[in-house]
């Protein structure tokens, strides 16, 4: 079926782990999408999405990081540099790639051999530590789920790539290429999609990309 998705995988130094092909042609973009609680809620927005430009002619992948999603790596084992080393294995794979970072999912590729990198509503590596703060349990865990010291670390040290095209929500007042109307789907209560805000996205994606192959 036209737009996929395509269960597949790829190999990285620490072994393999779970990928989604989108569209019939050689992949074009890569999404990462952001980390811990909100990569769940934002899962059927980044699926939508990828279906969504494979409508458009703009094939992906939505790879499983070490530690994330379905992958076979414990959350406990899980740190920021394994996710960034597991990113360059799917653009060695399938390169040359366009970088999609979905708020916290922005921080994997700030070294990555990418063309080029679309960010939405990016979040520093400082925003996320706050975030995730918030959110610890008193054992440290957070929502069920083991963080080592060391990722937390890595966390607090980690920057953007600036050299991105960036795109907010019109509630966000930070710097950006564009802002939209809509509502935070990382802030939902439970997982949802939102066909509007993700029509909004995949058009800027792709007429971004026709103007950078321009």
């Amino acid at each position: 079926m036209t737009g996929g998705p395509i269960l597949d995988s790829y190999e990285w130094p620490g072994g393999h782990e779970p990928l989604l092909r989108f569209g019939d042609g050689t992949p074009r973009v890569v999404l990462a999408l952001p980390l811990f609680e909100e990569f769940n809620r934002t899962r059927a927005i980044g699926v939508t999405l990828l279906r969504s430009l494979a409508a458009r002619g703009v094939s992906g992948l939505l790879p499983d990081f070490p530690g994330t999603g379905e992958s076979i790596v414990p959350t406990a084992a899980a740190t920021l540099e394994s996710m960034r080393v597991a990113y360059g294995a799917v653009i060695a794979a399938y390169g040359p790639l366009i970088a999609i970072g979905m708020r916290s999912g922005a921080l994997i590729d700030l070294n990555a051999a990418v063309t080029e990198r679309w960010h939405f509503a990016p979040q520093s590596g400082e925003e996320l530590l706050r975030e995730i703060n918030r959110q610890s349990a008193a054992d440290g865990t957070i929502a069920g789920n083991i963080v080592s010291p060391s990722l937390r670390e890595e966390i607090a040290a980690a920057t953007l790539n600036r050299r991105a095209r960036v795109v907010r929500l019109s509630t966000d007042p930070r710097p950006a290429h564009l802002t939209i109307d809509g509502a935070p789907p990382w802030r939902r209560v439970e997982p949802d999609n939102d066909p509007a805000l993700v029509a909004r996205l995949a058009d800027d994606i792709a007429d971004w990309i026709a103007r950078c192959d321009g």
